[in-house]
């Protein structure tokens, strides 16, 4: 009960991030061939947990960069098929898992080919499990494999090759994202003196994190690493709608996380400053500076498909060090194991 795994996860997540890339690089022609045989109409993400919110940020970074695109927890595909895929038969389905063994997400996968799928993508760390022998094409990201029960380097290392496959195939140069291995071993080094103090002082309610666009995704991510590994309560919102109703609940030790993107910046802040006046503390993660009690600075001169990854670890570990505070054990969260299984067959 130390928590070295996660840590170790954690801040080792830039050499997996750069595997990926390698990885990602091997397979780049035949991802764009790929593509271009496939045509299709529709694009869908699905995952559950950690990688539906992963799905979240692929499906809006796609429509950036890309196309249309949504993402849908794997489940929907079971019991909601024809809301989820409204043209199978022109239909892309990306699906992805760190294990490539989770029920709902395999018999997503089933019900996809059993009402005339066009094709099955994934994203996995294990690029020998069912899932990848399901799938049409495979974007492993091995060296994310972890011991830990909560996704950390995982998820980062699969956001990676999500980011690399939809700029590439919207015409960006994908190799934009090489600097960020080195980018995030300097941005590790340099938040988590940060953020070690911030979470032993966090309070056990009223936590919130705001993010817009591809952000959303990572904001709700990380309110399920402080949930899952601190067992802190924790909400996640877009950053305007904040002010539609939940703001009623911000009050003097509330606690307010940003994740400012460069698009909305201004706007952003704006909601930031908002919430400090009617006493919240606020920490923010930008590329710019504003009004907040604590702030990490994003690096600069990235094109905006590149930053998601980058708000991910000082979040970790904003999460790991708030379950240590506690006298918790972040490489085994309660009531929590690294798969869901379930029985298959009761899917149909």
């Amino acid at each position: 009960m130390n928590g070295e795994l996660t840590h170790n996860e954690i801040i080792t997540q830039p050499d997996a991030w750069a595997d990926a890339l390698a990885a990602f690089a091997m397979r780049e022609d035949v991802a764009r061939a790929a593509w271009a045989d496939l045509a299709p109409r529709q694009v869908v993400f699905i995952g559950c947990g950690s990688t539906h919110y992963l799905s979240i940020t692929a499906a809006s970074l796609w429509r950036g960069l890309v196309g249309a695109a949504e993402a849908r927890p794997a489940s929907e595909l079971l019991f909601f098929f024809d809301e989820a895929v409204t043209d199978p038969s022109n239909t892309l389905l990306i699906a992805i898992s760190r294990s490539g063994t989770t029920t709902e997400t395999l018999a997503a996968v089933d019900r996809f080919r059993q009402r005339g799928g066009r094709a099955v993508w994934t994203v996995t760390c294990y690029p020998d499990s069912p899932l990848a022998m399901a799938a049409d094409l495979v974007l492993p990201a091995v060296a994310g494999q972890e011991k830990s029960v909560a996704q950390t380097r995982s998820f980062a290392s699969m956001l990676i090759l999500c980011q690399a496959l939809a700029a590439c195939l919207g015409g960006d140069d994908w190799r934009a994202l090489d600097r960020l291995p080195d980018l995030g071993r300097q941005l590790i080094a340099d938040s988590e003196p940060v953020v070690a103090p911030i979470a032993g002082r966090l309070a056990d309610e009223r936590l919130y994190f705001l993010g817009s666009g591809s952000q959303y995704g990572m904001a709700s991510e990380a309110m399920l690493k402080m949930t899952e590994m601190s067992l802190t309560p924790s909400q996640a919102f877009h950053f305007l709608e904040f002010r539609h109703g939940p703001m009623s609940m911000i009050e003097a030790g509330t606690q307010v996380i940003g994740l400012v993107s460069p698009q909305a910046e201004a706007h952003e802040w704006r909601v930031l400053v908002e919430m400090r006046a009617k006493g919240a503390a606020v920490f923010a993660l930008s590329q710019g500076e504003g009004d907040a009690d604590w702030h990490i600075a994003l690096p600069g001169g990235l094109p905006w498909w590149t930053l998601p990854v980058l708000y991910l670890p000082p979040l970790q570990l904003m999460a790991y060090h708030r379950s240590r505070a506690k006298g918790l054990d972040p490489d085994n969260p309660r009531n929590l194991s690294s798969v869901v299984f379930l029985d298959r067959k009761s899917f149909g």
